[in-house]
């Protein structure tokens, strides 16, 4: 696969007033335990989380927390980011580009130093790496496509770092929709998660004519096909046989999102004791736990964690916090 460059027409304007509102944010003064900054963090040594802070003195630096004790100070590194993720001893941070208004995605070592950085066409949304390390994904905010009467449009790449081949856009793989060829000029995709021990297989959501897919890529192959309906921002479970995701209360969005937790043989839906709307794709901290970020105020969140078989009550696991990664 060799790598597309993605030209988009993007609004500046618009695209200019989200890269502010992610900037802009208003903040409690609540007392969360913070270590002293350090640049000697690492992905490896433990089992703990990695997430982006929301607190008042760290806002924005990647942290990590020991997952035996989610609630103790954490450790903050001097990196920021918009969104993160990490597996394999790999890290993806979707950050502003310097002083401009446009973004990348930068590639982090086992130790949070930057190996890399890809240019993105939008404002970053979501990221995901391979449990191995190999594969990083992001999905953006662009702006300007004619046939969305200039509201924001989302799009979705990939790379394998091993050989660096890039899919710039799910867009440029072949679509099979309930079985048939489907083209079509409305095509989103966002939400990227990798098949575990698969480097070559990931899931993801597709929406187009107003319904939102379950889609399954073959990256060898070039292709994608749809599986289900009305699922967004999936997450595989590590032995790679549920996924769990958000679903628009009643198909509509504007009523909210709530979580569960699909059965890929079976094709059943466990709804799960989280009744709040959750817009964030879910992380799976082990086999039976879902982690996911609730806003408190603009800018400002706190990661809930919910069991996955639809029991329990949601509970507080780190407060001014998003984007959780497990790692160990």
């Amino acid at each position: 696969m060799t790598r597309r460059v993605l030209v988009a027409p993007l609004g500046a304007l618009l695209l200019t007033a989200v890269a502010v509102g992610y900037g802009a944010f208003t903040v409690t003064r609540d007392h969360t335990p913070v270590a002293a900054a350090t640049n000697g963090l690492s992905l490896t040594g433990g089992p703990r989380i990695l997430f982006r802070s929301t607190a008042p003195d760290s806002m924005g630096h990647l942290a990590l927390v020991a997952k035996n004790h989610p609630d103790g100070p954490r450790s903050v590194s001097t990196l920021s980011c918009l969104r993160v993720y990490a597996a394999g001893g790999t890290g993806a941070c979707l950050r502003q580009d310097g002083a401009l208004s446009t973004f990348q995605v930068a590639i982090l070592d086992k130790n949070l130093q930057v190996e890399r950085a890809i240019p993105l066409v939008g404002v970053p949304n979501r990221t995901r790496v391979s449990a191995d390390g190999r594969m990083v994904a992001w999905t953006v905010f662009v702006a300007g496509d004619s046939y969305n009467h200039g509201r924001f449009s989302t799009r979705a790449g990939l790379i394998d770092l091993e050989n660096e081949d890039t899919v710039d856009s799910l867009e440029f793989l072949s679509v099979t929709l309930d079985g048939h060829p489907y083209t079509a000029a409305d095509l989103n995709f966002w939400g990227i998660t990798f098949a575990p021990g698969d480097d070559n297989h990931f899931y993801a959501t597709m929406s187009t004519a107003s319904h939102r897919y379950l889609v399954q890529g073959d990256i060898a192959a070039k292709t994608i096909r749809t599986i289900t309906q009305n699922v967004e921002c999936p997450s595989l479970s590590p032995d790679g046989k549920r996924i769990a995701f958000k679903s628009a209360i009643n198909g509509d969005p504007t009523k909210g999102w709530r979580l569960s937790v699909l059965d890929l043989a079976s094709g059943a839906r466990t709804p799960l004791a989280e009744t709040r709307t959750v817009d964030d794709q879910p992380s799976w901290l082990d086999p039976n736990t879902i982690a996911y970020a609730i806003p408190r105020a603009p800018a400002d969140a706190d990661i809930w964690t919910v069991p996955a078989d639809g029991t329990g009550t949601p509970h507080l696991l780190i407060p001014h916090a998003e984007s959780p990664a497990p790692l160990g």
